[in-house]
């Protein structure tokens, strides 16, 4: 029984997470440009020198010392957020979106004094969120307001987009929303919903939660699937970019809709994880391979692809087919944790 199951997913090119680290991780993910993706500030710096929408940084802290700068840093802004630049799957990130008679108001109606978040700050640089327990540093900036567009299948915080990138190919996307259980937050081990996301189009497929496909947001009990995300270009060309941005062939880019900016980066992750197939109801490695393919053909003429035309292969060869009846659709097996 275990062979089938195993034999029926590898046919249909379902990547388990020994043949990601292997086939593609190592394989076109050179370790010395891992800090450019582990660390939040060094990716928005490189973003913003190349002109590549993120949202706005109002500063850093990096020493205790700094922690008393974080005043000046915050003046002008009501609301913001504070990260560790290293840290990962969403630890460590205080949300404020409001003051409130001298002290500050997180997005789930905490109030905060000025000294817990010194405190938080100093737990912050001393690597208490940090991959590893190093020593870190904490990134403060502009607060991303979700389109309109979420409200009826998100339960508060930001709901994001993960593009899986290959050699600058997008070839898997999945909206993240929040729900209760996440806390907010758009971390699906953390309980927030995947769906997945049509590359052609950016309408939103089924959704996949606790491992589980469903239907519906269990918090607003409002369909996930045949959603139009705005701007679905933008995104595409956001997440293709990433390529030349940071050097790595085998990524995954996490990008958000604001409500007055658009589409902008958040961040980018060289290990991303394999849900996303669950979401799409769909298998990488057919995708993957295509894109390597394709990559090898063009080679033998020496021809490099720009950003738009490895986009628009990505969009005709990755969207969802469309059958004028069910007798054409293949059969195949469904996607379980």
């Amino acid at each position: 029984m275990f062979w089938k199951t195993w034999k029926a997913l590898s046919d249909f090119g379902v990547m388990g997470i020994n043949r990601r680290n292997a086939d593609y991780v190592l394989k076109y993910n050179k370790r010395h440009l891992y800090p450019v993706v582990d660390d939040k500030i060094l990716t928005k710096e490189r973003a913003i020198a190349a002109k590549i929408n993120v949202p706005e940084m109002y500063g850093v802290i990096d020493t205790e010392k700094d922690i008393g700068k974080f005043s000046k840093l915050v003046e002008n802004h009501k609301d913001f957020v504070i990260k560790p630049a290293q840290g990962a799957g969403g630890d460590g990130i205080m949300v404020i979106g409001d003051r409130y008679e001298g002290r500050y108001r997180t997005v789930s109606g905490k109030i905060v004094s000025h000294d817990e978040i010194e405190h938080h700050l100093s737990n912050i640089i001393s690597g208490l969120y940090s991959l590893g327990g190093h020593r870190d540093r904490a990134l403060i900036e502009y607060r991303v307001k979700p389109d309109p567009i979420f409200k009826s299948i998100s339960y508060e915080g930001v709901p994001d987009i993960r593009i899986i990138v290959l050699m600058g190919y997008p070839v898997m996307g999945m909206l993240r929303l929040p729900t209760r259980q996440s806390g907010g937050k758009a971390n699906l081990h953390q309980g927030a919903i995947g769906v997945g996301v049509d590359l052609t189009t950016g309408i939103t497929l089924k959704g996949t939660w606790l491992n589980n496909k469903i239907s519906k947001h269990p918090d607003t009990a409002n369909p996930v699937d045949g959603v139009q995300l705005p701007d679905w270009d933008g995104f595409m060309r956001l997440a293709t970019s990433c390529y030349e941005l940071s050097g790595l062939g085998y990524i995954g880019v996490d990008l958000v809709l604001d409500e007055k900016q658009g589409p902008l980066i958040l961040e980018l992750n060289a290990r991303p994880g394999l849900n996303i197939q669950i979401a799409n109801d769909a298998g990488l490695t057919h995708r993957c391979h295509k894109v390597e393919r394709h990559i090898a053909e063009l080679a033998k003429d020496g021809i490099i692809e720009t950003p738009e035309e490895r986009m628009a292969f990505s969009q005709k060869h990755f969207g969802k087919p469309v059958f004028l009846s069910a007798d054409e659709a293949p059969v195949e097996p469904e996607l379980n944790a």
